[in-house]
């Protein structure tokens, strides 16, 4: 396999899992959620510079319902991308100090509601690669044979991830979240820790799922 190519993977899931730190402000501090954010923002323009060409094919793309979606999420999550790197700009303390006096509450709102809709984002745009990410899996792994039982037993993991998924929307108060609705139900790292990573992972994980077989019952629908 392109060794660049598992590079560029690489990148893009250490910026997510940056992302997910970033989530995290009330157990790291100010200091790491800025230093996270930078990096994640970094990778971000890696990303972009990687797949460049990509952009150069929207106008060239075929209209179907699949590439529209494709490019409707990227611009979306661009969107988000730009947003939260404006509002942390405006709102930093350590970074960018000379800023911050532009930065009030409602500017701090919507850098929380763009961090959690990039998360929803984020797991659309990959479920909308995920048969690519297993190709890469099967590559990495050396599977080269179909198995009915392996391919049950994935099936059932995803289905308990997307039920935890549905879960930990609720402990985690992601409707409040995505609606911009004030709210003082925060996570108790005291608690902890662990478990709010794995409800971000979860919630990740359900919109994977929900993405994977809408576009599965898609293409079915359109055959």
């Amino acid at each position: 396999m392109n060794s660049v190519f598992l590079l560029r993977l690489t990148f893009d899931f250490i910026a997510a899992g940056l992302l997910l730190i970033g989530l995290s402000y009330w157990w790291l501090g100010n200091t790491v959620h800025e230093v996270a954010g930078t990096a994640m923002f970094l990778l971000v323009i890696v990303h972009n510079v990687f797949n460049r060409r990509w952009y150069g094919t929207i106008s060239r793309g075929r209209r179907e319902a699949r590439s529209l979606i494709e490019v409707a999420i990227t611009a979306l999550l661009l969107v988000t991308m730009l947003v939260l790197l404006v509002t942390s700009v405006l709102i930093s303390n350590t970074l960018s100090g000379f800023m911050s006096s532009y930065g009030g509450f409602t500017i701090r709102q919507i850098h929380t509601l763009a961090a959690y809709w990039a998360l929803v984002i984020l797991a659309v745009h990959l479920g909308l690669r995920w048969p690519m990410i297993m190709g890469v899996g099967r590559n990495l792994f050396g599977i080269s044979k179909s198995s009915a039982v392996r391919s049950f037993v994935l099936r059932l993991i995803a289905v308990v991830i997307a039920i935890h998924g549905v879960w930990s929307s609720f402990e985690l108060g992601l409707g409040t979240k995505l609606a911009m609705r004030v709210t003082l139900d925060w996570w108790n790292f005291e608690e902890s820790v662990v478990g709010f990573f794995i409800h971000c992972i979860a919630i990740a994980g359900l919109y994977m799922f929900l993405t994977y077989y809408a576009m599965k019952w898609l293409r079915m629908a359109k055959h």
